[in-house]
């Protein structure tokens, strides 16, 4: 009954909250909309190209331009604004046939809205989206199960693969459901976790606090056991009854012949299939006590992806973890822990799409063996910028710093690879290392496993490479490609060999291709430098590299070095950028456009701080979205 009731709150919570993506609608490389764009642009603009379709009565999807006259309609007709601006950036409308607006209209129109919401959202004190209950994604569920017992057991690969959602990671709520595969799933790895548990020393040394003796009864000491383990696995302060629900297992097990032991072991395998354990369970309305447990727990989950230890739960107890200062102090010793790894390789590997690496984006085995073939070497290009990411956020360095970085994580086959020659000796291990004058592989533009994921697995692609900037640097990916674009041609056997930038001229000739490679293609011929596995090359086909381009606002660039300092001079669309996806990882859910003044504040409150990771960190912890509890009638249970 525990379960089947948290399941139906659980669906009653999806189905009352509104769950919206929020649009990243920024221009990357163009210039922001005029400050003479105007309200009256945007309603001339809904007129032009959505009118005809969406008036009156039987207006189509019921959506009414009408609806939208006035700028107060953001408020009241949230829904609307937020399907229409994801239908227009995704040239989903107008629809085909229909009159459609060109590339610097389209864009003056979103920046228009996404700059409105801010203000709006602003302006009315909008309360943000509630939060969602969500099961434990297979990395949060392996981790906690391994420090719930401390058994050094991966359970990962029993569990199906977590599928992105919300700022496109694998904890959102969105994508989080319960299927009944999972269902399966939990009930056999829960009696293969006590299986383990019941032949590991430490973990026995964990579960095992009581025994039945001359002053104590078996129900005695089950309940001492209960009473230690239960408020750990379910993460928050339980209640004598459940106490008694779960010493109850325990004498049904014992009624059926079970020696003590196994009892025990019955009655913590039934915990580890109820939704307390399996989800991220918030209380409802006000409780005061355990609103401290489930900060204490989300806070956790965010920057090391697993339970809380016994000083975060110690916190809470004491009725700090919603205290501003507290937290801030908090921010460097979750950091600087070993568990901290864990959210530095799922947030990088999912953010910067490195991934996708160990996938079918993988570089071809036979024109790139070095990749494939040394394992030490696609071990080190792998981890380099999770350790990056890890350092930089460990030690406070300039959030700038993953633009471009006079420091790098380095191997000695990392340097090889590169063929650089640093001032210190490298080893085996990642370490934080200066670059020597003139290296180009400052920042993460210049790491292998970008520049891989970002390639075609057998040749590299500016189109990959520029989409990829605009995507997971400024947050600003370009429309999909319209239908029936032909592919690159191949070259014919005894053609004279062409460069990319000379294969491309074939996309650029009509005109509607021509708005959106304008934008992509010169941050991709940035980086032709470097082939698919990151390897500096001063020729292609035959001639030497043009790395040269031209950004629509007429911002020269030439090589690697001149799109650094071109995305340092938009570090503002990139803060933005990274606060929105890592706010999202933070809350496990998408964004709303409720979220678009929180997500202001923290970008200007990171600015005047020099941009430090800590203090990124510590506004996301202290936000509204992240503090906000969730919206149910009662407790789940």
């Amino acid at each position: 009954m525990e379960f089947k009731e948290t399941l139906r709150q659980w669906a009653a919570g999806c189905l009352r909250a509104v769950i919206v993506v929020w649009f990243a609608v920024t221009s990357a490389t163009a210039q922001p909309t005029p400050v003479s764009y105007s309200q009256a642009d945007a309603l001339k603009f809904l007129g032009s190209y959505c009118q005809a379709c969406h008036q009156g009565d039987s207006a189509a999807a019921k959506f009414r331009v009408a609806d939208l006259g006035t700028v107060e309609s953001f408020r009241t007709h949230p829904d609307s604004w937020t399907r229409l601006a994801a239908r227009v950036a995704n040239s989903e409308m107008p629809p085909k046939g229909a009159p459609v607006p060109d590339l610097d209209a389209r864009e003056q129109f979103l920046n228009w809205v996404e700059s409105t919401w801010r203000s709006q959202a602003c302006a009315a004190d909008v309360k943000p989206a509630p939060h969602l209950i969500r099961r434990l994604n297979r990395d949060e569920y392996a981790a906690t199960i391994r420090d719930l017992f401390d058994l050094q057991l991966d359970f990962r690969e029993a569990l199906p693969i977590d599928g992105p959602g919300g700022e496109g990671f694998d904890n959102a709520a969105e994508t989080l459901f319960l299927s009944p595969l999972h269902s399966e799933k939990y009930v056999e790895i829960a009696k293969h976790v006590v299986d383990a548990a019941s032949k590991e020393f430490k973990s026995r040394v964990k579960i095992f606090v009581a025994r039945p003796g001359p002053d104590t009864t078996e129900e005695q000491a089950a309940g001492k056991i209960l009473v230690e383990f239960l408020p750990k696995a379910f993460r928050h302060p339980i209640d004598e009854e459940t106490v008694r629900d779960y010493v109850e297992l325990f004498r049904f097990a014992r009624r059926q012949d079970q020696d003590f032991e196994p009892a025990i072991f019955f009655a913590l395998r039934s915990a580890l299939v109820s939704p307390r354990f399996l989800f991220h369970v918030e209380p409802a309305g006000n409780d005061p006590e355990l609103r401290q447990y489930a900060l204490a727990s989300k806070f956790s989950y965010f920057l090391w992806g697993t339970m809380p230890d016994a000083f975060l739960f110690d916190i809470a107890a004491a009725g700090k973890m919603d205290d501003p200062k507290v937290l801030r102090e908090l921010v460097p010793r979750m950091l600087r822990d070993p568990r901290s790894l864990e959210f530095s390789t799922r947030f990088v590997e999912q953010w910067l799409r490195t991934r996708e690496l160990e996938g079918s984006h993988r570089p071809d085995r036979e024109l790139f063996p070095q990749y494939s073939n040394d394992e030490e070497l696609h071990s080190d290009i792998l981890l380099q910028p999770v350790f990056f990411f890890q350092y930089v956020l460990r030690e406070n360095k300039s959030l700038l710093s993953f633009l471009d970085s006079d420091y790098t994580i380095l191997t000695g086959a990392l340097a090889k690879h590169f063929a650089i020659e640093t001032e210190e000796k490298t080893s085996k291990n990642p370490e934080w290392m200066k670059l020597p004058q003139g290296s180009n592989r400052g920042g993460l533009l210049s790491m292998p496993a970008v520049l891989a994921v970002s390639s075609h697995p057998y040749r590299t692609s500016p189109v990959l490479r520029g989409v990829w900037i605009l995507d997971s640097i400024l947050g600003a990916s370009p429309p999909p490609p319209p239908p029936n674009v032909p592919p690159l041609k191949d070259q014919e056997t005894g053609e004279t060999p062409k460069s990319m930038r000379e294969m491309l001229t074939q996309h650029r000739v009509n005109p509607a291709c021509a708005s959106c490679h304008d934008r992509i293609d010169p941050l991709g011929f940035a980086l032709d430098n470097y082939d698919v596995i990151g390897r500096w090359r001063d020729e292609e086909a035959g001639g030497p590299v043009d790395a040269t381009g031209e950004l629509t606002d007429g911002t020269k660039i030439d090589g690697p070095a001149g799109l650094k300092q071109a995305l340092i001079e938009r570090k503002e669309l990139f803060i933005r950028n990274l606060t929105k996806r890592m706010l999202g990882y933070a809350v496990g859910r998408g964004l709303t456009p409720a979220d678009a003044c929180a997500v202001e504040t923290i970008v200007d409150r990171v600015a005047v701080a020099g941009y430090q990771p800590w203090t990124l960190i510590s506004e996301i912890a202290v936000s509204a979205p992240f503090q906000e509890p969730l919206d149910l009638a009662e407790d789940p249970r």
